[in-house]
């Protein structure tokens, strides 16, 4: 019997020849990420199991970002960015990327891909949910609790269970009015929120591999909603293309086997899927935006891992290009280096920046900002009563804000229509 893409990297990883789902192994870990919210936890831990002189396993291997609550005067959130400011001195630690300082490069799982992490046939664990973004890369990426963090920084190992992969392939040419987004909703809608509970979610087609590595990233970002160990993408050449753009390390491409067991399969075609959104308060609450066109809101918001990257911007730009929007609409970058895209890129001779500017949009600097809620100044945040439409990946009560609010997830094509009119739009409105 034939092994996954999964398996194949985890047997690596494990030193193994052949593995199946539900072995138990001991993998090397390649890469470490944490964050400003998990990573004080992590290193307490650490440093409690391992002693306060102790040194991690390799610091060439933790790689440590500042994201989540940054932009805010609230105490207990500077707090945890000093902890990683002092662990980072104390242990040496090459890959820390500070907030207010040049290294500062914005939300972990874009940085990640950007600083050159996201290395095919590898192993990465991040203390953070959506980690399975890098997934998108052939490789295998997945979050892990602080306690698990804390035992692969100190010995660079951790006690896995091989998950059975669920494969999902995608038909067909991608319509101009689909976006990732939509086909991940699509996915939700039928399996749910627990529907891949511990298990790979493997995307496969000729529409997937259609999609830029940006676009890639936003469907394996949201595996973990329907309950995904990680989400994974065989590397292409345009995984290839963007790769060795930026690093020069070798790495192994990986493919599922052609006689490969799997616990499901499910087809679609692309061009008999619909603009899609969740509806509060799960992403599994999937509707066609048709079906709730006219849905009245108070804000709108493009940003997040899922939906700040510059191809989600480049969306918006189609739309809100010579266009004025009705309600505050909120552009949060994902990373740094998409900031100043915004400035480079252009459309219709304008950048997207001057576009935003233009049609009244807020431009905020390069953070997690209100996806995860945040302190009360969080940029963006949600309030009582607010009903928001977001690019987001997560519409539970409380997610962007206040827990009296309402979120609705889609594309930025959707999220755009919709900030011009100030009501669920359907995007196909306006890209006649």
């Amino acid at each position: 019997m034939g092994m996954t893409i999964t398996e194949k990297i985890l047997a690596k990883s494990a030193r193994r020849a052949y593995l199946e789902p539900g072995e138990n192994v001991w993998l090397n870990v390649d890469v470490l990420m944490t964050h400003d919210v998990c990573g004080p936890p992590t290193i307490g831990i650490w440093k409690n199991e391992f002693g306060s002189n102790a040194k991690i396993w390799d610091k060439n291997k933790l790689v440590i970002f500042p994201d989540h609550y940054i932009f805010t005067k609230n105490t207990h959130a500077n707090r945890n960015v000093q902890v990683l400011r002092e662990f980072a001195d104390e242990q040496d630690l090459r890959n820390y990327y500070d907030v207010g300082t040049s290294r500062y490069k914005g939300v972990c799982h874009i940085a990640l891909a950007e600083e050159g992490y996201n290395i095919p046939g590898t192993v990465l664990f991040g203390t953070d949910s959506h980690t399975c973004t890098s997934g998108a890369f052939g490789m295998f990426a997945t979050g892990v609790g602080n306690t698990d963090a804390a035992f692969i920084m100190g010995t660079g190992k951790i006690w896995e269970k091989v998950p059975e992969s669920m494969k999902f392939i995608f038909n067909g040419q991608m319509p101009g009015y689909l976006t990732a987004k939509d086909l991940i909703l699509k996915i939700l809608g039928d399996i749910t929120t627990d529907g891949a509970t511990y298990r790979a979610m493997e995307f496969d087609g000729e529409a997937i591999y259609s999609l830029s590595m940006l676009e890639r990233m936003t469907l394996t970002n949201m595996a973990i909603e329907a309950g995904g160990m990680n989400g994974i993408i065989k590397a292409d050449s345009v995984t290839n293309e963007y790769v060795k753009a930026i690093t020069d390390k070798e790495y192994e491409i990986f493919q599922s086997d052609s006689d490969a067991k799997y616990h499901s399969i499910y087809n679609y075609d692309v061009n008999k899927i619909e603009p899609l959104v969740a509806k509060p308060h799960s992403p599994d609450n999937s509707d066609t935006v048709r079906n709730v066109e006219g849905t009245k809101l108070t804000k709108c918001y493009i940003g997040s891992c899922t939906g700040g990257k510059l191809t989600d911007f480049i969306n918006a730009a189609k739309i809100l290009f010579g266009q004025h929007v009705k309600i505050p609409t909120f552009i949060v970058p994902a990373s740094t280096a998409t900031a100043k895209e915004l400035e480079d890129e252009t459309f219709n001779g304008l950048s997207l920046k001057s576009i935003f500017e233009n049609a009244g949009c807020k431009i905020a600097e390069s953070s997690c900002a209100a996806c995860l809620g945040g302190p009360d100044d969080t940029f963006g945040r949600a309030v009582d009563k607010d009903v928001v439409v977001s690019t987001t990946n997560r519409n539970f009560p409380g997610r962007m804000g206040s827990k009296k609010s309402e979120v609705y997830l889609a594309s930025p094509l959707t999220v755009a229509a919709s900030a011009i009119n100030g009501f669920i739009t359907d995007p196909r409105n306006f890209l006649i």
